[in-house]
Order: structure tokens, then sequence, then C-alpha cells
């Protein structure tokens, strides 16, 4: 039997969840996805083009995983990251800035900006707590109030799902395990506690790709360029942290030699002082000559009787 494609991959994802012909699977999908963070569910997306128009031909341009619309015109991103390449959260937040603001057309009204949700699905542990499903919203700090409820932005940890806190009965708990990666023989159990028409199908996609050749090349050419990048960005940050140490050391041992001629230079005066002293020479001249204060003078006295 051909071995399964990892639904993690982004091009798999995509496909899963990102065509027209799948759009009840992702429906039902950020269904439990608001269920599980208490909000109200949808009756219906549109699913809209991935890629955020540049502002100007030296922006960035934003490519998300899926983007879709509700009946209501508020817009939903969703991302799935394999690899923690750093600064998701700015990255979260630029992708989010771009698709509130892009909503607006010269001469319209503030009050027409419809709420964005961002959900990234992620493949790392990347939050301070045990929680698999965060979300996160503008409030203020002491009182709890909400500034304004435009900005919703979701993180799910998908290694944070272990045997303490897996409850089959959770629907976004049994669609996480799915793309966590599981086994033909565990879908059963899956759908086992309750019989889930779209999970289902999310499963039968996934066994057509498995098995479709120009799918599997396409899946592996993806992870290849995903594994291709991860590498490159760990090979730039060894190098960098290489050279930052390797900085560190020869400015440490230019900072020790000069430290060690201070050093030096110090004891030497105090011997001239200390051989000055004993030939009866006034202070003054000892001052002088040595370039010693008054109160290193006076401790070398000391010592000497």
């Amino acid at each position: 039997m051909t071995e399964l494609l990892d639904p993690k991959n982004d091009y798999v994802f995509k496909r899963i969840f990102g065509s027209e012909e799948n759009k009840d699977v992702l429906l039902a999908f950020l269904n439990h996805t608001f269920k599980n963070a208490g909000e109200s569910l949808l009756t219906d997306i549109l699913l809209i083009n991935p890629y955020l128009d540049k502002d100007t031909p030296r922006d960035k341009q934003s490519i998300l995983d899926i983007r879709a619309k509700t009946d209501q015109g508020e817009l939903i991103n969703v991302e799935m990251q394999l690899f923690n390449q750093y600064d998701l959260e700015k990255r979260t937040l630029f992708y989010w800035g771009k698709q509130y603001s892009g909503q607006l057309l010269e001469g319209q009204r503030y009050s027409q900006l419809k709420k964005c949700v961002a959900i990234n699905i992620v493949n790392f542990k990347m939050l301070a707590n045990d929680q698999y499903h965060n979300v996160f919203h503008l409030r203020e700090d002491h009182t709890d109030i909400p500034l304004t409820d435009v900005i919703e932005i979701h993180f799910m940890e998908i290694p944070k799902l272990n045997d303490e806190n897996i409850q089959m009965k959770n629907g976004l708990v049994r669609w996480l395990l799915f793309l966590k990666g599981m086994t033909r023989s565990s879908w059963e159990e899956l759908l086992m506690h309750e019989p889930e028409p779209a999970l289902k199908k999310a499963m039968s996609v996934l066994e057509f790709l498995s098995q479709d050749e120009q799918a599997r090349q396409q899946y592996i050419d993806r992870q290849k360029f995903l594994w291709d990048e991860v590498s490159m960005i760990e090979g730039a940050r060894e190098e960098a942290l290489k050279k930052g140490l390797e900085e560190g050391i020869q400015k440490g041992i230019e900072e020790g030699i000069k430290e060690g001629i201070k050093e030096g230079e110090a004891e030497s005066k105090r011997k001239i002082a200390i051989n000055m002293l004993a030939l009866g020479l006034d202070q003054d001249t000892i001052i002088k000559a040595t370039g010693l204060t008054l109160s290193e003078l006076e401790e070398l006295k000391k010592e000497k009787e």
C-alpha cells in the first residue's frame, strides 16, 4: 500500500483545504476552530486569491496558504508552517496588516473595514504554555476590555498534542491529529467518536493524492525546496554565529592585552614609587614622577609600613 503523504506539506495542505471542490472541508475545519475558541460558527465561505497585492514594486510579495471570506465579509487566512523560521509573530502581523488595509479602495470609509482572522498551524512549539490552541485579541492590559474585534490571531501548535490533552470528543483535536500524520488504521478511531463527512472527505483526498504520481512528485519537489530553504537559513545562522564568536574572541584578546598593559604600567609605577619612598623623596616629587594620586601614594606608604 502506498505511503501517505504528509498533510502538513503546504502543497498537500492547499489541495485538501484550499480548492473550490473541498470548500466544505475548509468550512468544517474553521467551524471547529471557532467553536474551540467559543465563537460563532460560519455558514458559508468564499475562497479568494492567496496573493496579496503589492502597494509598490519594492514591496514584499505576500502569499498566504489559504484565503477565504465569510458571508459577513470578514477575511480569514490559514497558514501551515512546517519549520520554525523565526519571527513568525511579526510575519503574521505583517500579513494581517496587508489583508486589513487592502480592503479599502480610495474614498471608502474606515467603518467599512471588516474583521481579519489569521490562523497559523505550526509543526513546532512556539508559545510558552501547554495549550495547543491559543487565540489573541487586542485588549486593555488591566481591565481586559476589547479595543476592537477586528484582529484575531490563532496559533495551533501540533507538537503540543499529547496523551494528556488529547480528547477525541473535541472536533479540532481530531482535525489536528489528522494533520499530524496518523496512519490509515488510526483514521477509524478519529471517525468513531463522531461521524464527520468533511473529515472523511479530507482523508479521501489525502488517499487520492498519495496514489497520484504527479501529485507525489510535486509533493517531493516542494518538500525538497522546504528542506533546502531550512538548511540555507540554518547554515547562514551558524555562519553568523561562528563569525560573531570569532570576532568576540579576537576582541576579548585585544581587550585583554590592553588591560594587561595597563596593569603592567600601574605595577611599574608602584615599584618606582616604593623605591623613591625608600630614598626619602617627598611625596610631591613622587606624584609628579609616577603619576600616582595622593591616595594611591598613601596606600603604598601603609603597605610599606
